[in-house]
């Protein structure tokens, strides 16, 4: 069993996102024939080269001195144009609005120059230029919520709300298009306020907001005189991250704040709610650079600085995760949040005894909660710190007053890291409380079954949760092999041969699920395929405790089969 926890839109940009090196380290050349001498590649050539490269790697302040330098030897150049435009805009740099003025037909440079003019309180322009806006695709979206925002900038309350009516009305993203006309209303005061509340009761029935709409709605209803209203409907943010909890108090003592204060705020807003939404589905480029947008209107917004290094993180950038993190202090509302987000990365840079400083830090000032605990648990189990782990999951455990049913989840991780202790006895007992807390989350009943089938225990009821996991993941590799595995330890051969030739498709350089196909093909009699297996196991990076297990299968095939003995390691 191999363990998972584990649009794109063309908008007139040439979207080129990339992490950390530094200028003394780079070196543009191109090898000669007569390699491994180089030749250096100079001039306006040379930077561009090099700031592709820079940029590519996710180092856009670097990219942008580089572009910047050959624009001003190259200044025609469309691609470098292009290219510097969206490096400054990425890093932030000044240059980016100058360079913006020059790309008329670009839908980013468009939109950071109705910045500028928002910045620059020019509400009648920002509305003009968001009206002439194109009206397909994303910024089909995003334009009436910009216009809406420069409306009020320029205080008309009546016309911006006349703007988004038909959209809060409609289907389509309308708890978005509610909760922004909501806040338009209630920042327009007097005479406005039935509106308000109308709209905020809109966009709260749709159950779609997060963080900003929980906010937005506590705020309201405190202002209201609801005290006990709003903390409930903050409350809610626990349940859908526990994390939310070490954040809680502070969100509490601004309860009454706003968190959009103004016209700017608001079109911020729009962008980071448009990003969000865009995240996840082929458009990250794009999403990132609404983000900057936003940062661009807002530089101290963590909440934006938290996606962006989200982004950024699963485009394999960690290290310009780490640094767009790197502003945010201890005292803002979201600090304790960008600070687990920054142990995370810290781990996945390398920098594993930086991760864990970070989580003993957070434990330290937040001694009742389990997430920082748990987060270490996590990093020393990555870590295959497995003992280490258990004693911080222990402590975790420890201070879960009461045990929710979302608590399945820190039960099961101190599972794997009891078995991989050797501690089989409280693995079981973990793995059996996860499914009490939530009967039917497919990663432990796959564990445990799988746990099972290892061990040649409880079969029947081990094949029946690996086949109730595989109806939830019908297509996880992990869970056909389990089942596949189980298949062959009741004798069932053929059943065992064509599961896992499915799960090596579905996972085909997972070297269990490759050893365990060996396995099948030699109960099969296929020998020579099993060799075959066994041979590509090993070539894909086994755990170290299953090279010599899968290596002793070889040799004993070897010897069945009168061949030469096979090597040591292949």
């Amino acid at each position: 069993m191999a363990l998972r926890h584990k649009l794109r839109h063309t908008l007139l940009l040439a979207l080129s996102l990339l992490s950390a090196c530094g200028a003394a380290e780079m070196q543009p050349y191109v090898a000669s024939a007569a390699e491994p001498s180089r030749v250096a590649i100079t001039g306006v050539p040379g930077d561009y080269l090099a700031g592709r490269f820079a940029a590519a790697h996710g180092d856009d302040d670097f990219a942008a001195q580089l572009f910047n330098r050959a624009l001003r030897r190259d200044p025609g150049n469309p691609d470098i144009l292009q290219r510097g435009f969206l490096a400054n805009l990425m890093s932030g740099r000044p240059e980016a609005v100058l360079l913006a003025k020059r790309l008329p037909e670009n839908l980013a440079a468009d939109l950071l120059l109705g910045n500028a003019e928002v910045k620059d309180g020019r509400w009648t322009a920002a509305e003009q230029r968001y009206a002439g806006m194109v009206r397909q695709g994303v910024p089909q979206l995003l334009q009436p919520l910009l216009l809406a925002w420069a409306q009020h900038g320029g205080w008309n309350n009546a016309t911006a709300l006349a703007t988004l009516r038909p959209l809060v009305e409609g289907q389509r993203f309308r708890a978005a298009y509610a909760l922004h006309a909501a806040l338009i209303a209630d920042l327009a005061g007097a005479g406005f306020e039935a509106e308000a509340a109308r709209l905020y009761h809109l966009a709260q029935a749709d159950r779609a907001g997060g963080l900003q709409l929980a906010r937005a709605i506590a705020s309201w209803e405190t202002r209201q005189g609801h005290t006990v209203e709003a903390q409930a409907v903050l409350n809610t943010l626990v349940e859908q991250s526990p994390e939310m909890a070490l954040v809680l108090p502070r969100l509490y003592a601004g309860i009454a704040e706003r968190p959009v204060r103004s016209a700017k705020d608001g079109i911020a807003e729009a962008y980071l709610a448009l990003a969000a939404a865009l995240r996840g589905s082929q458009a990250d480029d794009f999403s990132m650079v609404l983000v900057r947008l936003a940062l661009d209107l807002r530089p101290d917004w963590s909440q934006a600085r938290l996606l962006a290094a989200e982004i950024l993180d699963a485009g394999k950038k960690p290290e310009a995760a780490l640094a767009m993190l790197k502003p945010v202090s201890d005292d803002d509302p979201l600090g304790a949040l960008v600070r687990m987000r920054q142990a995370t990365l810290m781990e996945r840079t390398g920098d594993v005894p930086g991760a864990l400083a970070v989580t003993a830090a957070l434990a330290a000032r937040y001694p009742g909660r389990p997430e920082p605990l748990t987060l270490r648990g996590d990093i020393l189990r990555g870590q295959k710190r497995f003992a280490e782990a258990v004693v911080a999951y222990d402590q975790a455990v420890a201070l879960l007053k009461p045990v929710r049913r979302s608590d399945w989840v820190l039960f099961y991780e101190r599972g794997i890291a009891q078995d991989r202790s050797q501690n089989w006895g409280p693995a079981e007992a973990d793995f059996q409380k996860a499914l009490e807390l939530s009967p039917d989350e497919p990663f432990v009943l796959n564990y445990l079954a799988y746990s099972w089938a290892e061990q040649g225990r409880n079969l029947p009821r081990a094949r029946a949760m690996i086949e109730a996991a595989l109806k939830k993941r019908p297509n996880d590799g992990a869970i056909v092999d389990s089942l596949g595995w189980v298949a062959l330890r009741q004798g069932h051969t053929a059943e065992a041969v064509s599961l896992l030739e499915r799960a090596t498709e579905l996972e085909p350089s997972d070297a269990t699920i490759n050893a365990h196909l060996g396995d099948a093909y030699w109960a099969a009699k296929s020998q020579l395929l099993a060799q075959f297996q066994w041979r590509r196991a090993l070539s894909f990076t086994p755990d170290a405790d299953e090279i010599p297990k899968i290596q002793a299968k070889l040799r004993e095939s070897e010897r069945a089969l009168g061949n030469l003995p096979v090597a040591a390691n292949p």
